[in-house]
């Protein structure tokens, strides 16, 4: 599927390769735990996170911004796996390799509300979504948050490029089908975005 420059690639992780990047990511999340991030208003978001790679997306009350430490250990991110970094240069780009991806967790009524992904100095750079076990509704719009939205199911093994115009695109999760994968130990959706920040 192509939208405005948003490529949606359906299913095209495997079962085994899907299995192998959640223990991979599970087995770096044992450094750098889940947290619940707070905007910068103090408000809990519904969605778990931590991040790999040099630089990891964070929000508290000093804003939204890529930080080298995790906010709760104060260590270095865990390191991306190359099968990431195989994945961003095969769909997103092959000569300039990604410095950050965010792991969200998704549970119960997790949500991820419409926004726009504009804290990476390369803002014509791609952004790309592997998704991982229970489906996600995905909301996709333009670049007006009032801009009509199209809706699309993000399923497990689906990944998907925010490029050209769609990469300043208001996009969102508005929820997810529990039980819908049995994918992720303990249930719920795993999504992974890797950009480039800085690099």
């Amino acid at each position: 599927m192509r939208h405005n420059g948003f490529e949606l690639h359906s299913g095209v992780l495997d079962t085994q390769m899907q299995a192998a990047l959640v223990a991979e990511v599970l087995k770096a999340v044992e450094a750098a735990p889940f947290y619940e991030p707070r905007t910068p208003w103090g408000k809990p978001m519904s969605a778990r996170q931590t991040s790999l790679g040099p630089l990891g997306w964070i929000t508290d009350a000093n804003g939204y911004r890529y930080e080298p430490h995790h906010p709760l250990t104060g260590e270095p991110w865990p390191k991306m796996p190359e099968s990431l970094a195989a994945l961003w240069r095969r769909y997103a780009d092959p000569d300039h390799p990604p410095d950050s991806c965010l792991v969200n967790l998704y549970r119960g009524d997790a949500k991820m509300g419409l926004h726009q992904d504009s804290d990476e100095a390369f803002l014509d750079a791609p952004v790309l979504g592997i998704s991982l076990g229970d489906t996600a509704v995905f909301r996709l719009g333009g670049t007006a948050r009032k801009d009509p939205t199209l809706t699309v199911k993000l399923h497990s093994g689906d990944i998907n490029v925010l490029a050209g115009a769609s990469r300043r695109a208001y996009h969102g999760v508005d929820r997810i089908l529990p039980g819908s994968s049995q994918l992720v130990p303990g249930g719920g959706r795993i999504n992974l975005t890797m950009r480039r920040a800085r690099g």
